[in-house]
C-alpha cells in the first residue's frame, strides 16, 4: 500500500518574492489571544470551516515550495498536489470529513469481491474542451500503473483493467482489495486527457504546458521561480468556484510568516506546526485546525538497546509528550497513542476513537510515578543496555525538542541517550537509505498516509516491510493485516484494524508521540475551505470566498 512521509520542517533560504513587499493588517486569531501556546488537549479539530457567503475575483495563496512538476505521476510533491487538486479530478473524491465517494465515476458495482465496475460520468469536458471518455479513464489508470510511476504500488493487486462498455471500466483483482477505491480518491484516480499528455511528451507537467484535466479550475500561467495561477473553468460540469482566480507563490520560514502577517497573502495550509504557531495571535488572520493522518513518532532501528520490545515500551512510558507538544510545536500537536492521526478514521470513527483511548496507558501524555516505575521494571527485566541509545535528528526546533525529550526519558529510567544531529537535507536520507541510519538506534520521524484508513499504515509492521526497521516478526500480525486489507466490509475491517493496531502498539514497533492536525491559516475576511487533510485531494479553492456576501 502507498504510505507517504513528509518532512514538516520548512527548508530555509528560499528568496522572498515581490508578494512579500505589501502590507495591511486587522482582525484577530480565532484560536487564541496574545500569541500564547495552544493547549493541544483542548485543540478543537473541525473538518470544515464556515461556508462562504459570496464570490470574489481573486486570492493569493502561499506554498512552502515551488512545485517540481504538475505531473503527479512523476513528481508527487505536496506543493504540486495543493495546486493540482483544484485542477484535476479523480474517479473517487476524498471529502472534507475524510470519507470517500464516487466522483468522475458516478457509481461503482462489485459483482464479486475481486471485481470493481466503474460507470464513467458523462457530460464532462477537459479544459481544452474535449470530452472525457472511458478511453481516457482506462489510459490514465494504465499510466498510473506503469512501474516507473509514483502510484504503481497501488496497482500491484490488479489482474486486469478493461473498457467493458461505452461508459464502463471493469477492474479485476488477484485478491479482494479494500483500499483500492481509496487509492482512486488519491493520485491513482486522476483522469488525464490522454491526447494532451501525449502532445506535451516529456514536457508534460512543466511550465508552459497545459494541465490535461477536467476540474473546477484550469492552469493559466506558471512563471517558474515567481508564481502560478489557476482560473475558474467556464465549462466545468459541477458547481462553479466562489473565487475566480488563485495565484500561488512560495516562501518558507520567516518570509511565509511575514507575508501572512502583513496581508500580502490570503492564506496557506501550514505544513509545519511551527509555522502556524508563529502566526497565533496575528491580527487579520484566523486559524482552523482539522483532522489529519499525520503523526510524530520514534522509529526504532534494528541495532542497539531498542531491539528489545521491553526497552521500547519502557521508553514510551517515560516520554513527556505534553512537554514536546508545548515546547517543540507551540501546542499545535496532540499527544497520541497510535502512529496515525485521527484523519485516518474515514469510517467507523467511534470504534477507532475508543481503541485510541484504550492505548493511551502505553503512551501517556505526561508520565506518572507509576508509569516510570513500570518502565524501570521493564528495563530491569530486559537487562539495561550498556551502550548509549543514539537518537537521529536534525536541528529544526521540533525535532530538537523531541530528541532532548527522548534523552531525558532514557535518563529517567536509567539508560543513556546520545543525540546525532545531521543537516536537514541529510536527515531525509535516514528514511530511504539503510546505510544512512546504520549508526542510529531511533529516528525522530514524522509520517502521514494518503488514505483515510488505518490499514493504510499498519502494513509498515509486516515482516517484509521496508519500513519495519526494527525487524518485528509476528506471523499472526502478518495474517491479520492481509486479512484486513482484503476485507471489503467496513465494520469487519475496522474490527481487524483495531486488533492489528493493538498488536503493533504492544510490540512498540514504532513509538507514537503526537498527532499533527492540519493547520489552515486564513485572512479573517475569508472562509470556506476544508480544514482537514482532504485539502491535498479535494478542490478546496472552489469553496474559498468572503465571510460576508
Amino acid at each position: 500500500m502507498s504510505t507517504s512521509r513528509t518532512a514538516r520542517a520548512a527548508a530555509a533560504g528560499l528568496a522572498a518574492t515581490a508578494l512579500l513587499a505589501t502590507a495591511s493588517c486587522s482582525g484577530a486569531d480565532l484560536a487564541t489571544t496574545g500569541g500564547a501556546p495552544a493547549d493541544a488537549a483542548e485543540l478543537k479539530l473541525s473538518a470544515t470551516t464556515p461556508a462562504a457567503k459570496g464570490t470574489q475575483d481573486k486570492a493569493d495563496w502561499l506554498l512552502e515550495d515551488e512545485p517540481d512538476s504538475l505531473d503527479l505521476d512523476t513528481q508527487g510533491s505536496s506543493a504540486g498536489r495543493v495546486v493540482l487538486t483544484n485542477v484535476c479530478e479523480r474517479l473517487y473524491q476524498l471529502r472534507p470529513d475524510m470519507s470517500v465517494e464516487p466522483h468522475l465515476a458516478t457509481k461503482a458495482r462489485t459483482p464479486d469481491d475481486k471485481t470493481l465496475v466503474l460507470t464513467v460520468r458523462s457530460g464532462v469536458t477537459f479544459h481544452d474542451g474535449s470530452r472525457l471518455t472511458a478511453d481516457d479513464v482506462l489510459w490514465s489508470l494504465r499510466r498510473h500503473a506503469d512501474p516507473d510511476m509514483e502510484q504503481a504500488d497501488e496497482f500491484g493487486n490488479v489482474r486486469s483493467m478493461k473498457k467493458t462498455g461505452a461508459h464502463e471500466i471493469t477492474i479485476r483483482f488477484k485478491a479482494p482489495d479494500a483500499l483500492f477505491t481509496k487509492a482512486l480518491a488519491g493520485d491513482a484516480g486522476i483522469v488525464w486527457n490522454k491526447r494532451q499528455v501525449a502532445a506535451s511528451g516529456k514536457e508534460f507537467g512543466t511550465p508552459g504546458q497545459g494541465d490535461a484535466c477536467s476540474g473546477p479550475y484550469e492552469l493559466t500561467k506558471w512563471k517558474s521561480g515567481d508564481s502560478l495561477t489557476i482560473e475558474a473553468y467556464e465549462g466545468y460540469w459541477g458547481k462553479k468556484p466562489r473565487t475566480r482566480r488563485v495565484t500561488f507563490r512560495w516562501a518558507s520560514d520567516s518570509a511565509l510568516v511575514n507575508a501572512l502577517k502583513t496581508g500580502a497573502a490570503d492564506g496557506t495550509y501550514a505544513e509545519s506546526p511551527n509555522t502556524a504557531a508563529a502566526l497565533r495571535g496575528a491580527q487579520g488572520l484566523d486559524q482552523h485546525y482539522g483532522p489529519s493522518t499525520a503523526s510524530l513518532a520514534l522509529i526504532p532501528t534494528g541495532r542497539g538497546g531498542l531491539k528489545d520490545p521491553q526497552i521500547r515500551r519502557a521508553l514510551s512510558l517515560a516520554i513527556d509528550r505534553t512537554g514536546i507538544a508545548r515546547s517543540g510545536y507551540g501546542g499545535l500537536v496532540q499527544p497520541w497513542a497510535t502512529p496515525v492521526g485521527s484523519g485516518a478514521w474515514g469510517y467507523e470513527k467511534p470504534r477507532f476513537a475508543a481503541a485510541q483511548r484504550k492505548l493511551a496507558g502505553s503512551a501517556p501524555a505526561s508520565p506518572t510515578a507509576d508509569d516510570l516505575a513500570e518502565a524501570k521494571r521493564l528495563v530491569k527485566s530486559a537487562g539495561a543496555p550498556t551502550d548509549p541509545i543514539v537518537i537521529g535528528t536534525d536541528s529544526t526546533q521540533g525535532r530538537t525538542v523531541v530528541a532532548n525529550a527522548v534523552r531525558a526519558a532514557l535518563q529517567r529510567i536509567g539508560l543513556k541517550g546520545q543525540i546525532k544531529t545531521v543537516p536537514t537535507a541529510q536527515f531525509e536520507e535516514f528514511y530511504s537509505d539503510p546505510q544512512a541510519r546504520a549508526d542510529i538506534d531511533v529516528l525522530v520521524g514524522d509520517w502521514y498516509i494518503s488514505k483515510a484508513d488505518p490499514m493504510g499504515f499498519y502494513d509498515n509492521g509486516l515482516s517484509d516491510s521496508p519500513n519495519n526497521w526494527v525487524g518485528f516478526k509476528d506471523a499472526t500480525y502478518d495474517k491479520l493485516v492481509r486479512r484486513a486489507l482484503g476485507t471489503l466490509d467496513d465494520t469487519r475491517r475496522a474490527k481487524l484494524a483495531v486488533d492489528v493496531q493493538r498488536r503493533f502498539a504492544d510490540a512498540a514497533v514504532w513509538i507514537p508521540l503526537a498527532q499533527v492536525p492540519t493547520a489552515l491559516v486564513l485572512n479573517d475576511r475569508m472562509t470556506g475551505p476544508p480544514a482537514s487533510q482532504s485539502y491535498l485531494y479535494y478542490p478546496w479553492a472552489a469553496e474559498l470566498g468572503p465571510k460576508k456576501g
